[in-house]
Formats: C-alpha cells, sequence, structure tokens
C-alpha cells in the first residue's frame, strides 16, 4: 500500500511540474522578460511599460509592409525564445502568427492587442478591408484612446507573468498613460485648428479607420484596395471626382506604400500630394518613438488641411528612460 501511495505521490508531482513548464514564463538568462513584438507601434509601447525589466524584439523592420510581412529563417530562434509574443491581432500579422504558433514553447502566450481592446461588434471594415472578406481594419494604434487600452493590457500581463516587478510596471504605466492622454487633447486640438469643411482625410492605406471617428474626421476614401494592389483606372477616376466634389485641400500618402497613382489623383484633383504620414514606421531620433510618430503625423496633416501644425509642439516625445 505505502508503495502504491508513493508512486501516486511521485506522478502527481511530475504532473505537478509538467504543469507549471506550460504555464510558468520563460524568462532569458540575465532575468528579463523575453519578448517578441511585431510592428513598431506596438514594440515600443511594450517597451516603455516594460522598463528595463524587459528585452523586447520587434520581427517587422520599420518602412515594411506588416500585412505581408513574411517572417525570416532567422525569427524562427527569436520566436522560440520568447516569454510572451505580443502582436496586434485582427489578422494584421497572419504569416507570423501562423510560424509563431508552430514554433514557439508551448508555454509561450501569444498575446493579441486588438482582439483584446475591441470587441468584435466594433470591428471596422472599408474600402481596404471589406466586410465581405472577413478581416477587419487593425489599425486601431492611431487612436490613442485604443493605445491607452493597449498599454493598461500590456500592463496587466506583465503583472501577471513578473509579479516581483509589479510596482515598476504600475509606474511606468501611470506615466506612459498620462503622456498618452496629452497626446490625445492635442490631437483634438489640432482638429479643431481645422477648417470644418477641410476635416476630410484621402488616403492610399485605410490606416485612419478609428482615428477619424474619435478625433472628428471623415474618411472619404482611401485609395489601396483590398488585395493591396494599385486601383484600377474606374476607381481613380471615381476617388478623383469624389476629391473634386468634396473640395478636399490635400490627400495623403504613406512612406510604407509607394504610390504614382497617387500622385496622379492630385494633379487631376488639383489637391495637394503629401506623402510623409506614417501608418507604422517610427521617426528618426530623437523622437524615436510611438507618441513622435503621431506628433509628426499631426504637424504634417494640420499644416495641409489649414490648420495650426503647432498644435502638437509641447507634446514630449520621449520614451521613458530606463
Amino acid at each position: 500500500m505505502k508503495k502504491l501511495m508513493d508512486r501516486i505521490a511521485r506522478l502527481l508531482l511530475y504532473g505537478f511540474a509538467l504543469m507549471l513548464s506550460h504555464s510558468a514564463p520563460v524568462f532569458a538568462v540575465d532575468g528579463k522578460l523575453n519578448i517578441v513584438t511585431t510592428v513598431s507601434p506596438i514594440t515600443n509601447i511594450v517597451q516603455n511599460i516594460g522598463g528595463s525589466h524587459v528585452k523586447v524584439t520587434g520581427i517587422v523592420p520599420d518602412g515594411t509592409d506588416s500585412h505581408t510581412f513574411e517572417p525570416l529563417p532567422s525569427d524562427v530562434k527569436t520566436l522560440q525564445a520568447a516569454s510572451i509574443i505580443i502582436v496586434n491581432g485582427l489578422d494584421l500579422e497572419s504569416p507570423t502568427l501562423n510560424l509563431a504558433n508552430k514554433v514557439k514553447n508551448p508555454a509561450t502566450l501569444i498575446l493579441q492587442l486588438g482582439n483584446r481592446a475591441l470587441t468584435e461588434a466594433e470591428w471596422q471594415y472599408d474600402f481596404s478591408f471589406p466586410r465581405e472578406q472577413g478581416h477587419p481594419n487593425p489599425h486601431l494604434w492611431l487612436n490613442i484612446a485604443l493605445v491607452m487600452r493597449y498599454a493598461e493590457i500590456v500592463k496587466d500581463q506583465l503583472i501577471a507573468m513578473d509579479p516581483a516587478n509589479t510596482a515598476s510596471y504600475q509606474q511606468n504605466a501611470t506615466i506612459y498613460l498620462a503622456k498618452l492622454q496629452k497626446l490625445d487633447q492635442a490631437i483634438f486640438k489640432c482638429v479643431e485648428s481645422i477648417p470644418e469643411n477641410n476635416r476630410k482625410l484621402v488616403t492610399y492605406h485605410d490606416s485612419f479607420a478609428y482615428f477619424a471617428p474619435r478625433y472628428g474626421m471623415t474618411v472619404i476614401a482611401a485609395i489601396q484596395p483590398s488585395d493591396f494592389s494599385e486601383p484600377g483606372p474606374q476607381e481613380v477616376i471615381s476617388i478623383i471626382k469624389q476629391i473634386r466634389e468634396t473640395g478636399v485641400p490635400a490627400i495623403f500618402g504613406s512612406e510604407v506604400f509607394p504610390s504614382k497613382v497617387m500622385a496622379q489623383i492630385a494633379r487631376e484633383s488639383k489637391a495637394k500630394f503629401v506623402d510623409q504620414l506614417s501608418d507604422d514606421a517610427l521617426p528618426a531620433a530623437p523622437n524615436h518613438s510611438f507618441i513622435g510618430m503621431m506628433v509628426h503625423n499631426m504637424t504634417i496633416m494640420t499644416e495641409a488641411l489649414g490648420g495650426n501644425p503647432t498644435c502638437v509642439a509641447n507634446i514630449d516625445a520621449s520614451n521613458i528612460p530606463f
């Protein structure tokens, strides 16, 4: 009987150890959470919250189309070593997620921020992301209220995985959320400075579906079709007609999606063509941050639409030091 009980006890201990190996976070050699992310805004948000207690590796390079990015063979080892993989979700990084699910440690969680931040009823569909194809617009991070949700989700997850550093994660989140709050308020002021008839957006990629309704702007058109090709002649003619009818003073291209068609549309519609907006590429130092990207975007957008570009002049675009 004693031998049977001992055997049962050993089996229970083995099962408990096995359970821990599949649920406990994997720490890097230096004791930091080894976090793998995708696009630069998310990488930067996570780094600001995690500070000195995390090592963050973003695998989607700046200036790369995150929708079609295919991970490199070298990314396999990076994903295998991750304590946690934090992505935007909402089908933005499907190739990366497919690879991660194949190669990651069974204990490693994949945290999809967009899927946590919004309910399915709140998903946006549009020209580049039509409902019938089933892929919602994933560009939540251009709406600062949703970025604040991202920051809260990241903070809570890091605390759950690394409770010993709870105070640090909470302090960083408090500082970062205050910076985001000021940015959010400044964007409202930027839009208020734009003449009401000019608060319209024509962009190449449909990145501003969550931005526009929050800040009182209207997306008139997006140029890029859902297959990420160039638009056909009839679509171009329709967009030119829309721009002429609405009197949009400027249309906006993307650093990530260069397009000769945008320049043609601008010429024929008599609108100014501005190709300096960034969907997810961060600016150079000293403002190499998500907040810096948004400050850059709002300066460019506000001036092109006839508003006051100094609306974001006092925003602190620096990262939290660690």
